[in-house]
């Protein structure tokens, strides 16, 4: 029988365990569908042994559910950085970097012939020369070694550059490091970079923490280098709990300020649209896209009509929805509600048509998408229209239930 262990071979298998049954899922043992339940099992001991603190256990007539827990404002990091740093090796892999490292400690230049020859001589070690060679090259571009060339021999030794040398030599640095260790923008690598010099984040807590944006961090970079050199991707998405692989141009990352969601804005069959990040579980960069230019800049002039992350039916020749919503808002005493609604309104136009009333006219593709902030200012709103009936007539009957609800508890 195995022995369990912690670390990760697999990440995206990682990544579907932590998103489908501590987060979103709420899922029990029995719905687990994928090989034995036995691996199951390993998976859920491996999550627990990371943020154990944090896991929620309830129980139903289905059996018991598991679900991450926690109070983001009271964190200083995230527990699913963890995740990060159980990556597999081997024996030889542990073995040739302490050796390494060890060969090198004295900072000065070695052949790669004389590396392998002086782990021989040291300690009874002898690596084929490849192999010690793509482990040299790997730390080349992680930047923990450097390589000059002098003639056609390439030197290597241990780079100079340490993080403890830059936090030491730049005031505020280690403290602009704790801040954005903890923000979707620098995240995991700020939190590595703290690790390495022994430090945390005793400083700062961010009220609002998507910490599931970490899981979306490991496809980010690819998406980015995608979109910098205008090429296609393919992306696996769990979209509508059915897998699906789609050929797309990836344009922009977009965040929902409704629900914190990160999306990808796309351009697919002739139509823009957008798809959830944490439901993508692969990206494979493909050819450029000769015509991608001329996609960018129509995207543009369309995300100016996009409230947050829809596109509507995404088609070029559509036209942008217009809504019309008129507010009576006592300008003595809720001054914060006009500053609001000019904080709040994108590209909408809001214009004062009288004593205490307000009027924001809204160009949208999707005049659903505004529904949920609208609600927001339900007992304010004197009247709204919109070219979109069935929108119109949706918001209307979810007053009027609302009404009906509030007479039968008076």
């Amino acid at each position: 029988m195995g022995n369990f262990t912690e670390l990760v071979k697999n990440f995206d298998k990682t990544r579907y365990y932590i998103r489908d049954f501590f987060i979103y899922g709420f899922k029990v043992r029995g719905d687990f569908g994928r090989k034995s339940t036995r691996t199951y099992d390993d998976e859920k001991r491996r999550i627990e042994s990371w943020i154990g603190d944090y896991i929620k256990y309830e129980h139903s007539g289905r059996g018991k559910k598991i679900s991450i827990s926690l109070d983001s404002g009271t964190i200083s990091e995230n527990p699913l950085y963890n995740a990060y740093y159980s990556k597999s090796f081997t024996a030889n892999d542990i073995k040739l970097h302490f050796l390494i490292m060890d060969v090198l400690r004295d900072g000065e230049f070695m052949t790669l012939k004389e590396i392998v020859e002086k782990t021989d001589t040291l300690y009874n070690e002898l690596f084929d020369i490849q192999t010690v060679r793509n482990k040299l090259m790997e730390y080349v571009r992680e930047g923990v070694i450097i390589t000059e060339k002098q003639g056609k021999t390439a030197y290597f030794r241990i780079s100079p550059d340490s993080a403890e040398k830059f936090t030491e030599s730049f005031r505020g640095l280690e403290d602009a490091i704790k801040f954005f260790s903890e923000t979707q923008k620098f995240g995991v690598i700020g939190n590595s970079i703290l690790r390495a010099t022994n430090k945390k984040n005793d400083i700062f807590v961010t009220k609002h923490n998507y910490i599931v944006h970490t899981l979306e961090d490991i496809i980010i970079p690819d998406i980015l280098e995608a979109i910098q050199n205008k090429r296609y991707i393919t992306v696996v998405n769990h979209r509508n709990r059915n897998k699906t692989i789609e050929n797309i141009v990836p344009l922009q990352i977009i965040s929902s300020l409704e629900t914190g969601r990160r999306y990808l804005a796309m351009y697919i069959d002739r139509h823009y649209t957008s798809m959830r990040l944490d439901f993508t579980e692969k990206v494979v960069t493909g050819e450029v896209c000769d015509f991608y230019d001329k996609i960018y800049n129509k995207f543009v002039e369309y995300r100016k009509y996009s409230f947050s992350a829809s596109f509507g039916t995404g088609r070029i020749e559509t036209e942008p929805e217009t809504v019309v919503i008129n507010f009576i808002i006592d300008e003595k005493d809720e001054r914060y509600i006009i500053e609001r609604l000019e904080r709040e309104k994108r590209n909408g136009v809001l214009e004062r048509t009288g004593k205490n009333r307000y009027r924001l006219t809204i160009k949208t593709f999707d005049t659903g998408e505004l529904l949920p902030w609208i609600r927001t200012f339900t007992g304010r709103i004197e009247s709204i229209e919109s070219n979109n009936q069935a929108i119109m007539k949706r918001f209307c009957k979810e007053i009027d239930i609302m009404k009906n609800n509030i007479y039968k508890e008076g």
